[in-house]
């Protein structure tokens, strides 16, 4: 392979556009622009202004059909959610790298399939967490995994700083729909959240899902959720999340047998007990004692944004065989409690992790009915059409940040 990873980005909308103007522009080490690919032929015939001399494709089959010719390497699938997996499955199948945005599916048992499909096909497979490479979430991650912080007691994610107008939801017709994106927050703007908070604790063994749908906006899917969640030895988590709050909140506290760690405010706020809290709890002889503790506190360190980062990261797995920051097998992890949760919430019942063949039939048979019920009362009329490549761009940081 030569010095680059020549990439095809496959679905040239919001986020989709920032990507290729990136790689055009040489701003993502090791990548190349090789081709464009949208199903929008209107949007197609302004790609020549912009991207003069790549190659534009109407259809993912046609873009196939030629990556031999064009020297094809990578693609970045950035279409909307629910062909990620076909397409990406179809990638790998003409032996080509794959990395896709987020969620990896609508459903979990598609990414469960699309793992093993990556998996035989040896090519490298990343999936945009973006925020992983958020320096305190990655300094959390490293404190937890050091084991300097003891066993996990409990966990508090209210995030709901991901504020959404109607306007948003109307620009595009696939937004905010069972049938397009398969569902609202907890799988367009929360699986981020979902993901760091898995990647730091681990996965939980039940959830129990409460979502509400349409509550502050015209849509049909959910704009508010909480999610309780019991981890392994007994540890607790609550995860509320919103695109109806102004301004919303960020704030991240995980207890732990020698102390606490919250994030706030681009801020890492580390609590250390000088003994275990449980040995401390039966050995004193105080009653409401407490034991000696050590604050620490690490401010938020503004750098590249993450997008990049995981460009690069991925391109460089492909030349070198660096280590993937987000590897697109995590995906499964968020969405099984994304999944889990809107089941949950469904069917009135804890669902154990990892979620059954039967509870995956019983989701997919009530997100099919839902896509069907929406599709008879909106029609099959778009609300709008995308957002231009100039919005996007504009929106680019401050939509897809931490967001402190």
């Amino acid at each position: 392979m030569s010095g680059t990873v020549r990439t095809a980005v496959i679905g040239v909308g919001n986020i989709g556009s920032i990507h290729a103007r990136q790689i055009f522009a040489g701003n993502i080490r090791g990548m190349e622009l090789a081709a464009l690919c949208d199903t929008d032929r209107e949007k197609c015939r302004g790609f020549e202004t912009v991207f003069p001399g790549v190659p534009v494709f109407a259809s993912d089959g046609e873009l196939f059909e030629n990556s031999r010719r064009l020297g094809l390497d990578a693609v970045i699938v950035s279409v909307p959610h629910r062909f990620h997996t076909e397409i990406a499955e179809a990638a790998f199948a003409r032996g080509l790298h794959v990395l896709c945005e987020k969620p990896e599916a609508v459903e979990l048992r598609c990414a469960r399939r699309l793992n093993e499909i990556a998996a035989r096909s040896g090519k490298v497979f990343g999936i945009m967490f973006n925020q992983r490479t958020e320096p305190l979430f990655a300094r959390a991650r490293e404190i937890i995994k050091s084991g300097a912080m003891g066993a996990l007691k409990r966990s508090s994610w209210t995030v709901t700083n991901w504020y959404r107008t109607q306007t948003y939801y109307d620009s595009g017709s696939w937004r905010a729909t069972w049938d397009g994106e398969g569902g609202g927050v907890l799988i367009n703007q929360a699986p981020h959240n979902l993901d760091l908070w898995i990647w730091m604790l681990g996965m939980p063994e039940r959830v129990r899902g409460f979502c509400y749908q349409g509550k502050y906006h015209r849509i049909e899917v959910e704009d508010e959720a909480t999610v309780f969640a019991e981890f392994p030895g007994g540890a607790t988590g609550v995860f509320v999340t919103s695109t109806g709050e102004a301004p919303g909140t960020n704030r991240l506290e995980m207890a732990f047998d020698k102390g606490k760690i919250v994030l706030e405010n681009g801020l890492l706020t580390m609590t250390e007990l000088s003994v275990s809290e449980r040995d401390f709890c039966f050995t004193s002889d105080s009653g409401s004692g407490m034991p000696e503790m050590t604050v620490r506190t690490f401010s938020y360190e503004a750098g590249r944004d993450g997008h990049s980062l995981i460009l690069e990261n991925f391109a460089a797995a492909v030349l070198t065989g660096e280590e993937l920051i987000s590897p697109g097998y995590d995906g499964v992890n968020e969405l099984s409690v994304s999944n889990a949760a809107y089941l949950s919430s469904w069917t009135d019942r804890w669902i154990e992790l990892p979620m059954s063949d039967g509870d995956c039939d019983v989701f997919s048979g009530i997100l099919e009915e839902k896509s069907r019920d929406e599709k008879k009362k909106r029609g099959e009329g778009a609300r709008a059409g995308d957002k231009d490549m100039r919005d996007a761009e504009n929106e680019y940081s401050r939509r897809w940040s931490a967001r402190w």
